[in-house]
């Protein structure tokens, strides 16, 4: 019984403390690739642990560990085992049944909504000399639409009226992090985790700071190629300019009335010194110790059973 209750503890602690004490924290924003690889380790190693606990319970009158209770399962058959650990493991295969419904949901819900953004897109704009796509709008827009194989970056005739060629650089290199670092892949899956478990506030409290922290990672990249005064007078330019009128797109970024607390969030870390070589190293240790610490509570065992 020491696994599945060693699994249920880091379940919880997963579900709730160790999230909220880091959507607290002030450190993210000075090591925004640490802290999103961190949030991905927790939401990762927290699934894997809530099934973990109910499928090792519900085989522990099978086996000793996860491959012989297995083994066990299979030639005994579920009716043999008492009720509560038939619930365990029926519990632990509609979890991951929920999980995994919800990401593909999630996936083709966004698939196909992006279809319909890029038809309209093509329509309404008009291609640049660098790849991008023009809205004949005065609102100041920039945003990318990531695709499977192509994504676009999208600007308006606002923005591109409103800010001089620095700061236009500023944006669009922001736009590109996206698009080479993929951001949209992280924020789908958060999107699924949110969609599986709306009933922790915190899946949509780590959906908006994982959503910050993608920000940060293309401010990062802009901040390369452009001095962080530049960077700051585009952010501030283009929110004063939009004030509240909301934008529609698949990764709003400037001017996006949802992201006004995140365009102050990005303005105000320009201004902060980056985390220690040594601290971000220790993050990203403690990164990959979630993600070892289920691994090897559901699979060392029974590895070293057969060996």
């Amino acid at each position: 019984m020491i696994a599945p209750l060693a699994l249920a503890a880091l379940a919880i602690a997963l579900a709730w403390p160790i999230p909220l004490l880091l959507a607290r924290a002030t450190w993210p924003a000075r090591a925004p690739a640490a802290a999103l690889l961190l949030w991905q380790s927790i939401a990762i190693a927290g699934g894997l642990s809530m099934i973990g606990a109910l499928l090792t319970f519900g085989l522990a009158p099978f086996g000793d560990n996860l491959v012989s209770g297995a083994i066990g399962l299979a030639t005994r058959g579920v009716l043999e085992v008492s009720l509560p650990h038939a619930l365990a493991l029926a519990g632990a295969a509609l979890f991951a049944f929920h999980l995994l419904l919800n990401f593909t949901l999630t996936i083709v819900r966004s698939e196909r909504q992006r279809r319909r953004h890029a038809q309209l897109l093509f329509l309404l704009s008009s291609p640049l000399p660098s790849g991008s796509r023009m809205l004949d709008s005065p609102a100041p827009v920039a945003y990318c639409l990531p695709g499977a194989v192509t994504s676009v970056t999208v600007v308006s005739a606002g923005l591109v009226e409103l800010l001089d060629d620095d700061e236009m650089t500023a944006v669009i290199e922001h736009e590109k992090a996206h698009v080479t670092q993929r951001h949209d892949v992280v924020l789908i899956a958060f999107r699924a985790w949110y969609a599986s478990l709306p009933w922790f506030p915190i899946a949509f409290r780590a959906q908006r700071e994982v959503g910050l922290l993608i920000e940060m990672l293309a401010d990062d990249r802009a901040r390369r190629v452009v001095p962080d005064s530049v960077l700051a007078r585009a952010i501030v330019l283009v929110g004063a300019e939009r004030g509240s009128e909301p934008v529609t797109a698949s990764l709003p970024d400037w001017g996006d009335a949802a992201s006004i607390d995140q365009l102050r969030n990005r303005l105000a870390r320009l201004d902060t010194r980056p985390l220690s070589d040594a601290a971000e190293a220790a993050v990203v240790v403690a990164a990959v110790a979630l993600l070892t610490v289920p691994t090897v509570l559901l699979f060392a065992p029974g590895a070293a059973a057969l060996l």
